[in-house]
């Protein structure tokens, strides 16, 4: 559970404040500004305030927080902040605020103003719907859902991507490589910019390259998307920016960094530049998170185990190989380690004494206390409640009116898949590996469970390797998950070669190996 207090600027918030953060960011040189949403959906400021980035209407440093009016129910999704410092926010409903120094444009109102108060962006964002947001020191670049990227402000080395070095007052979309593309996200470093397009394939970046952050094997600028040659055939589905390094995850769960390395921040053993995406040799399960931040050289990931990692700039120290920490987050390594202490994202924060509806059932699950029906699963018990299980489903509605039975006996499905069933009933998800998750894709096709369905598929896809692509792509359409299959395919297809040399593609069905060459060969994978 995440504690907001882990960061100084809320040292004097009371508890009863605290308790009701739900998101929070920290910024600033000193780490001395923060804004923070409650779970009334009210925004609220405190710090120094330096140019008026708390967005309060006037340049004075508060101890005490102060909500800002304007933003208040706007339900903020994405936020980031430069170092001037500028912030800038999206909402739920895709408009974009922002506000504070705006010496370069970086606020993309046209003027060099600073902003003293959260103002709607609006120049050639009429009926664009923003969806993320990142910040560089004193450029932006926002997504929107179409897959596009805007981008404004300081443009001395290209980062905004408009073929010049001449600033950006208002958003530009950035099109050149990008042009039709789709682009799913989005990453800022100091002065230059990433992007990672829809299929994971492709990785483009812009900007300041002078040590190789840019990952195209040289040090010189690029003013307009330059694509990274050297990640071809690499899906990556995550792309983060240190000040002037980058890291990248890829679907298999490895991480790809380039770039700075003076602290250790690439992870690779040295503090050598790498001009080109270096894989990390991490003898450790798949990582599913990377993290990094503009404002630092401090690296962290996180592993599927929960496990998080830390190198780079610790506190002073050069930590050249990733470390192993107790943190529970990639935000716990920021707070404790990273200079200046800022966070790397937007946080989100659990309640800690108050317990929601959702958080009591969760609690209750598998209790015997109070429980009045069990099931009898490989000579296991799984405790549940009656009325639950016919709210939340249509197949135990009509069993559980049928019968008074206190228990059931359930021989078609394992234990480790009913019980992953029954959990995701009280708590809305499942925590399972992906080859488990296929015996509850199975399940969820039975009962006719559709959202339960499109979570196995998430999970499955989020756990595919080399090694069990086909077992899945093969699991994929047994049950029909159109989605998934056609993931599925795509991953063997990027990962052709080792993937035909896995014993489950030697064991693969005939009819669907038949149909997987023949797919295969009109997509292109057997040219030369």
């Amino acid at each position: 559970m995440l504690d907001v207090g882990k960061w100084p600027v809320f040292a004097l918030l009371s508890p009863e404040e605290l308790r009701l953060v739900r998101q929070a960011c920290v910024f600033g040189t000193a780490a001395n500004e923060a804004l923070y949403v409650t779970v009334t959906d009210e925004v609220f400021a405190l710090g120094t305030n330096c140019t008026g980035c708390l967005g309060l209407g006037d340049m004075q440093s508060t101890i005490e927080s102060r909500r800002i009016d304007i933003l208040c129910g706007k339900k903020i999704v994405s936020l980031s902040c430069g170092t001037g410092p500028h912030v800038v926010i999206a909402t739920a409903d895709g408009e974009v605020y922002a506000w504070g120094h705006n010496g370069y444009s970086q606020l993309g109102n046209g003027t060099t103003n600073h902003g003293l108060t959260p103002a709607l962006v609006s120049t050639n964002l009429i009926n664009k719907r923003v969806t993320e947001v990142a910040c560089g020191s004193h450029h932006t670049i926002a997504l929107t859902s179409e897959g596009e990227v805007f981008a404004w402000g300081y443009n001395n080395s290209g980062q905004v991507g408009s073929g010049s070095t001449a600033n950006q007052p208002t958003p530009r979309r950035v099109s050149s490589c990008l042009q039709n593309k789709v682009v799913v996200n989005i990453a800022c470093g100091q002065l230059c910019s990433m992007a990672v397009l829809d299929n994971g394939e492709v990785t483009y970046g812009w900007g300041y390259n002078c040590n190789g952050q840019l990952g195209l094997g040289n040090n010189s600028n690029q003013q307009t998307p330059c694509r990274i040659a050297a990640l071809q055939g690499v899906n990556i589905v995550q792309v983060v920016c240190g000040y002037a390094h980058t890291l990248a995850l890829t679907d298999e769960g490895f991480v790809y960094a380039w770039g700075a390395n003076s602290y250790g921040q690439l992870g690779t053993g040295s503090k050598c530049n790498q001009a080109l995406p270096t894989l990390l040799s991490v003898d450790r399960e798949r990582m599913v998170e990377v993290a990094a931040c503009h404002t630092s050289h401090t690296s962290a990931a996180k592993s599927q185990s929960g496990q998080v990692l830390m190198w780079g700039h610790c506190r002073g120290q050069a930590v050249t190989l990733p470390h192993v920490t107790h943190f529970s987050s990639t935000d716990d390594v920021f707070a404790c380690f990273a200079t200046p202490a800022v966070t790397w994202r937007l946080l989100t924060v659990d309640g800690d004494d108050y317990l929601t509806v959702a958080q009591s059932l969760k609690r209750e699950f598998d209790s015997p206390e109070i429980s009045d029906l069990k099931f009898l699963v490989d000579g296991k018990c799984i405790y549940v409640h009656k009325a639950l299980l016919k709210i939340r489903c249509e197949h135990f509605r009509a069993l559980l009116n049928e019968t008074d039975e206190t228990a059931i006996e359930v021989s078609q499905f394992s234990y480790l898949v009913y019980r992953a069933f029954l959990e995701y009933l009280y708590t809305d998800t499942i925590s399972l590996h992906p080859e488990d998750a296929v015996g509850l894709l199975d399940l969820a096709t039975y009962y006719r469970e559709t959202r339960l369905k499109r979570l196995c598929q998430e999970t499955i896809k989020r756990g595919i390797s080399e090694d069990n692509a086909i077992t899945l792509l093969s699991a994929a359409v047994k049950y029909e998950a159109r989605d998934l299959e056609e993931f599925c395919f795509k991953f063997c297809v990027n990962h052709l070669t080792a993937v035909t040399q896995t014993q489950a593609f030697a064991d693969m069905d005939h009819d669907l190996l038949k149909n997987f060459i023949s797919k295969a060969s009109r997509y292109g994978a057997f040219k030369n």
